[in-house]
């Protein structure tokens, strides 16, 4: 097979040992032509990982562009113009990768051309532990049938385990731009299928979604940037290319409570404010009305009341707080939508030189 050169993007913002391990596993990645993009949002670390990043530069193992603005959708943007891929993947600045993930990731696009975009399995410290008290809840209450023991991730060389439950054929559910996202299992789920969307911190693309249908991340997508990829692949989905999930090309995100491209606490503020904000941007710019209304009415259900999947905290207080932030959302996302009249809002964009030269 003649392998097509592909690029690896790395946005990071605020991480030390993480992305050092990072960026160990992409130099060790067994494939034959690729280049690490790195996109630092924070140039400032402890001296042994600036140096550690500033020698591997030095030595071109990886591009290092450091930036002094922060923005998830903004780096991404910034990186795919600098990149000679083909192929273009991205993941985040907190995983571990097995050997063989460029190569699983790229053996899809040869085996089907109908493909412009790839999801990988993410064994998920979080969702992972999750979904492992949720069993043992379930078990201990009779209400769910036995299942077998958890199976090692052990992709890279860790301990993550499994949780017991195994996904097969997503439902019908995961294809609905309404619902999906309470459906779409991209942590359980075994089989190789078509896909509404991918996870972004392992998702790949073929080059002309940039280059000729001109599709990129939209940078308005605020805080962690949440449903950015979403909004990217329903958009995708008009150029006719399907999105394809292949669990093979898995790797380990280990959730790092701080650094990141983004505010992680889901208790700030801020996080609050523009996890609504987004879900309600993607909305308003992808779904029909009819869609809106169903996927509002959902986010309403289990973010803001607290019901299954979400299962939040129903006391009133708590429940009162979020409903502020969902209508504040919405409010904001509203406005978003009416000054796109004028402004598209690449602001990030519109600071890089390339931005300008491209346009």
């Amino acid at each position: 097979m003649d392998w097509p050169f592909v690029s690896v993007i790395v946005p990071t913002y605020g991480r030390e040992d993480a992305l050092r391990d990072t960026l160990k596993d992409c130099l060790e990645l067994d494939y034959p032509s690729f280049e690490v993009i790195v996109v630092d949002q924070k140039p400032s670390h402890q001296s042994g990982l600036q140096q550690f990043l500033n020698q591997l530069a030095a030595e071109g193992k990886i591009q290092l562009h450091q930036l002094d603005w922060a923005s998830l959708p903004g780096a991404r943007n910034y990186a795919v113009r600098r990149a000679k891929g083909d192929i273009i993947i991205f993941i985040d600045d907190d995983v571990r990768l097995p050997q063989d993930y460029i190569q699983t990731h790229v053996q899809v696009y040869a085996d089907r051309p109908e493909v412009g975009a790839v999801g990988g399995r993410v064994f998920d410290r979080m969702k992972l532990a999750d979904a492992q008290r949720e069993d043992a809840k379930n078990v201990s209450q009779n209400t769910c049938q036995a299942a077998s023991q958890p199976q090692s991730a052990d992709c890279c060389g860790g301990d993550e385990s499994q949780a017991q439950r195994v996904v097969e054929d997503l439902p019908p559910e995961a294809m609905d731009p309404a619902i999906a996202w309470y459906h779409l299992d991209l942590v359980h789920t075994v089989k190789a299928q078509p896909v509404l969307t991918t996870r972004g911190c392992n998702m790949s693309f073929r080059r002309e979604i940039f280059a000729q249908h001109q599709i990129f991340f939209d940078e308005r997508f605020e805080g962690s940037a949440i449903r950015e990829e979403s909004d990217f692949c329903l958009r995708i989905r008009r150029t006719g290319y399907q999105i394809w999930y292949e669990p093979k090309a898995h790797l380990v995100h280990i959730g790092e409570e701080s650094g990141g491209c983004h505010d992680v606490s889901t208790r700030s503020l801020n996080y609050q404010f523009t996890f609504y904000h987004n879900h309600f941007l993607m909305a308003f710019k992808n779904l029909t009305p009819i869609q809106c209304l169903r996927f509002f009415a959902k986010l309403f259900d289990c973010h803001v009341l607290g019901h299954p999947p979400c299962n939040k905290s129903t006391s009133l207080k708590k429940t009162l707080v979020r409903g502020t932030f969902y209508g504040l959302g919405a409010l904001k996302a509203g406005l978003t939508v009416l000054k796109s009249i004028w402004d598209k809002g690449q602001v990030y964009s519109r600071q890089d030189p390339l931005f300008a030269k491209s346009s």
